[in-house]
């Protein structure tokens, strides 16, 4: 097929062909610098047998319009994680998409929007329901007052942030006025709502999901652990810092692992958790849903990831791997899955 890989890229001016030589060069050189994301899954899809177009978006829609117009692509593969340099702009190129009748992977823009407001996606999986922390929001300007009784200790997080952009162990907090400082804090640091939640302590586990309607598959559980001698239980969060900093994860004995066994009850409950996102959220193709496994047992939804990292060695197709896929198989079992549900 011809599948054209839409991503968005720092770069102004750099043609499709540009990419693709960037992409062979990064490619050769894989085992000393990273390649993008968009490279590996370009790569995979030729792999594949597929003739793939690069496209990278900067700010400039109009000539994605034009490129897709003059390519005609089959497919295509949605790789955007945010538009003019702000993420919570990245259902604007599925709207372009569907706009113009292009059929593509992943979340519709609905999804994306919802999703993307923790409070909002909150509030559905608890219609459902599914076990959601305590929680509220708080928009710009907004104070917590001393009428709020919350069960304390909460962490407070941007509301429309992703890849845990603006969470630290400073938001932990265990009472009234360090709720208002960090509550202000991230107004005037990210410009955007903050919501606070009931920290829940436990394992953090990360499911990714593959497949559409009543044919959803959960690969294997990836668990992020913690070093006991480094980190107290309430410290155990998946920070900025944990999740992207390898010296700070080597320091603190953080490791993603496919998680360690939990009972026949948690693991029903998780499948159920997921399956209800899925439908509740309008997830398509492929998601990760985010969870915490109490230590009674109970799963508690922190939030789903309608577009996750997709890169060779990291937790989806980690667990993809462990499903019996190949980074390519992986890759190809979603262009499957979408094309699956083309009219």
């Amino acid at each position: 097929m011809r599948i054209a890989v839409v991503f968005d890229t720092p770069t102004v001016d750099w043609s499709p062909e540009r990419h693709a030589a960037q992409m062979v060069t990064d490619i050769a050189n894989q085992k000393n610098v990273e390649p993008e994301m968009e490279y590996q899954v370009a790569y995979a899809l030729q792999k594949n047998g597929h003739d793939v177009l690069l496209l990278g978006v900067h700010d400039d829609l109009r000539a994605v319009s034009t490129r897709l117009a003059q390519w005609k692509p089959d497919l295509v593969f949605n790789a955007i994680e945010a538009f003019l340099h702000n993420a919570e702009l990245d259902y604007l190129i599925p709207a372009l998409l569907e706009s113009e009748g292009y059929h593509y992977t992943g979340a519709p823009p609905l999804a994306l929007m919802v999703t993307r407001n923790k409070a909002m996606s909150k509030k559905i999986i608890a219609y459902h329901g599914i076990n959601v922390p305590w929680f509220r929001s708080f928009r710009i300007g907004e104070r917590p007052t001393k009428d709020l009784a919350p069960p304390f200790p909460l962490i407070v997080k941007p509301l429309q942030a992703d890849a845990s952009e603006g969470i630290s162990q400073a938001s932990i907090v265990r009472g009234l006025d360090a709720l208002v400082d960090r509550v202000a804090f991230v107004h005037e640091r990210f410009s955007q709502a903050a919501i606070a939640e009931q920290y829940i302590e436990g394992r953090e586990l990360y499911a990714t999901v593959i497949g559409n309607g009543d044919k959803v598959e959960i690969l294997p559980i990836v668990e992020m652990v913690f070093d006991a001698a480094a980190l107290r239980p309430e410290d155990r969060i998946a920070t900025q810092q944990a999740k992207w900093n390898l010296r700070y994860r080597e320091r603190n004995g953080i490791r993603n692992v496919f998680a360690r066994p939990m009972s026949k009850a948690s693991k029903e409950q998780l499948a159920t958790t997921c399956l209800t996102a899925c439908r509740a959220l309008w997830l398509r193709d492929y998601a990760r849903v985010d969870v915490r496994l109490a230590p009674d047992g109970e799963i508690w939804f922190i939030e789903a990831n309608v577009n996750p990292f997709l890169s060779y060695g990291h937790d989806s197709a980690e667990s993809a791997y462990k499903a019996g896929m190949s980074y390519e198989a992986f890759v190809q079992r979603i262009v499957d899955e979408a094309m699956a549900r083309r009219p």
